[in-house]
């Protein structure tokens, strides 16, 4: 396998754009690996477009998952995104904005595709920081993929292990937003809100106010336009 050669998990959003440019800082080629999978915040997918392009992916690889035909989360069905909690509330139990499945199905396209591209790294944005309520965002829960991944593709049964990172797993969101800006990220390519107002970002639900609250730490202005602050 040729190690330069990585798959990135790209949303469109803060993280894995931040995660993009720590892959590329480390000199891999990056193919990125988006989903269309029926989000209510599709808008996400063309900040991915223009991502990608920005920071010259090898290539970019969108994928149809049809994850909103099974619904079951405030995402990909007709439920209420959560607006207005208190931070601390976050943490307490699994929000309904919890897909089922999803890091689990997306790292199983990233895997294929990986192995496809002979590429034995791939790199993801999970944090079990900031977003602790979500299972599939665990150390633990990247350690037993990862054991899954040698087990079942022919790459590990030649002994040719795939190296699973997570670099901002343990971070919190004003660190990620410093190492971002640190790497020259332009975070107004980026898009994190769960339910879009027009395109502008809402400023209610979790995923922006963790995100304004990330750049208020930082001492810096979120460059991205909102409905609501």
């Amino acid at each position: 396998m040729n190690a330069q050669q990585a798959v990135v998990l790209l949303s469109g959003g803060l993280d894995s754009t931040t995660v993009l440019a720590i892959a590329r800082s480390q000199g891999f080629a990056c193919n990125c690996l988006s989903f269309d999978y029926g989000q209510r915040q599709a808008v996400e997918l063309e900040r991915a477009r223009v991502i990608a392009r920005h920071y010259g992916a090898a290539r970019h690889l969108v994928l149809r998952v049809d994850l909103d035909a099974i619904g079951g989360s405030a995402l990909t069905d007709a439920i209420e995104v959560p607006k207005d909690r208190p931070l601390a509330d976050m943490e307490q139990d699994i929000p309904v904005t919890y897909v089922p499945g999803r890091n689990i199905i997306f790292l199983a396209h990233a895997l294929s595709w990986a192995e496809v591209l002979g590429a034995a790294d791939i790199f993801l944005g999970i944090n079990a920081i900031d977003y602790s309520g979500y299972p599939d965002c665990r150390p633990e829960f990247l350690d037993a993929f990862a054991q899954m991944a040698a087990l079942g593709t022919k790459a590990g049964a030649a002994g040719t292990p795939f190296h699973f990172h997570a670099p901002l797993i343990r971070l919190s969101k004003k660190e990620i937003i410093l190492k971002g800006t640190e790497l020259g990220v332009d975070y107004g390519l980026t898009h994190s809100c769960y339910d879009p107002v027009g395109g502008r970002a809402c400023g209610r639900c979790d995923a922006c106010r963790l995100r304004l609250q990330g750049f208020r730490e930082a001492g810096l202005v979120d460059p991205v336009s909102y409905a609501a602050r």
